[in-house]
């Protein structure tokens, strides 16, 4: 008997930049600088949008929204999110999950969590109990450990609708 369930996974990483805004699971952080990218950088919203395009068979988020298209210069992340769950939806995909890690040593994102799951869940259309977002340091190591960027990882479970 076939399942009728997938799941994927999504990592990306974002430079710290100065003048930019720190944007993360589409809420704006307060911090001395922000993310280096095309788009506004959300490197959870890009790491999440990578989770569901890869278990739907649906290539990456480079794929949809090149980085070399002019349309998505500083393109605020959580749009790109929003047609990725159209996309999902139009090929007969719901999400039933998502759990996602967020590695920054700076700044401190335990009080944003909240709130980004509020607005992943309105994003993805389900409730805020099926996301799911941790927050670590890396101990100092590597480039996260010496403030020079955040990474993100995370996973998504879809199934047919």
């Amino acid at each position: 008997m076939k399942l009728n369930i997938r799941i994927g996974h999504g990592f990306d990483v974002h430079a710290f930049a100065e003048n930019r805004r720190l944007v993360l699971g589409g809420v704006d952080i307060p911090h001395t600088m922000g993310l280096l990218g095309h788009s506004d950088a959300d490197v959870l919203i890009h790491a999440l949008c990578d989770a569901l395009l890869g278990a739907a068979g649906m290539g990456d988020i480079g794929r949809h929204f090149p980085d070399s298209d002019v349309q998505y210069k500083d393109a605020d992340s959580a749009l790109l999110l929003a047609h990725v769950v159209k996309l999902l939806e139009a090929a007969g995909w719901g999400i039933g999950n998502v759990d996602i890690t967020v590695m920054a040593q700076v700044p401190k994102l335990a009080p944003f969590v909240a709130d980004m799951r509020v607005r992943l869940a309105e994003l993805l259309l389900v409730d805020q109990g099926e996301v799911n977002i941790k927050a670590t340091t890396t101990e100092k190591l590597g480039f996260v450990g010496r403030k020079e960027g955040i990474a993100c990882e995370a996973v998504a479970l879809i199934s047919r609708l």
